[in-house]
């Protein structure tokens, strides 16, 4: 049984939602919420696996609720923004969604990508664990540590750390990447990997800002550190 919390302020698009999931089969349970605070509440006594959160929210928005729940959570996130601005964005992914997806939608989309995000959550690597500089990275427990000191990473973060560290010097496009670690073809739309990308940076990087483990190659994509 899949746990989806589905947050919108639009009832209509709220209830057909709804039915929609839910209709795909009985693995999806659906429950909603209406604003931001009602969706923190649900997701504090209802931990779901998989949210779906719309940015325009009356009260605190969409973007405030994702960073609240990224304090202690990394339950997958997919952001539904009717805002096509790529600030607007990059900003919903950099509070912490897993994903977006751009309204209107096809909802056989959507559940692609609730499938998708749910996969990434499963462990798929090899057992065998990865030393990347100072870091070790075990695949079997999807844990990332310096020194004994767990980083908490998201199961994209992990995924995206994962790929690059296993092969290391070797260079990923933006759209391998987007194949590997998102597990769909995302249109050429390479703004989650960098966003993504950022986002491991912060957590792993001595210096964010002069990035040794993970290094960008100018006009290609990325690749891990050899030593």
């Amino acid at each position: 049984m899949t746990q989806i919390l589905l947050v919108e302020d639009d009832l209509a698009i709220r209830e057909a939602l709804k039915m929609s999931l839910e209709g795909e089969g009985p693995e999806h349970r659906v429950t909603t919420a209406s604003n931001g605070d009602e969706a923190l509440a649900r997701w504090r006594t209802s931990p779901p696996d998989v949210i779906l959160l719309d940015i325009m929210l009356p009260g605190i928005d969409g973007l405030e609720v994702c960073r609240t729940i990224r304090k202690t959570d990394q339950v997958p996130i997919i952001m539904l923004t009717a805002k096509t601005d790529p600030v607007d964005v990059i900003v919903g992914l950099e509070a912490g969604a897993d994903d977006y997806v751009t309204k209107p939608f096809d909802t056989k989309i959507l559940i692609a990508r609730i499938r998708a995000v749910l996969r990434r959550t499963s462990v798929d690597f090899s057992d065998k664990v990865i030393r990347l500089g100072d870091l070790t990275i075990d695949p079997s427990s999807m844990t990332v540590s310096r020194d004994g000191e767990p980083i908490d990473l998201s199961a994209t973060e992990f995924r995206l750390l994962s790929e690059l560290a296993a092969r290391p010097g070797q260079v990923f496009t933006r759209e391998i990447l987007l194949e590997r670690v998102w597990q769909y073809d995302y249109l050429g739309d390479s703004r989650l990997v960098d966003v993504c990308v950022q986002r491991v940076r912060a957590k792993v990087e001595q210096d964010p800002k002069r990035p040794q483990l993970i290094q960008t190659v100018r006009g290609a994509g990325y690749k891990s550190a050899t030593s």
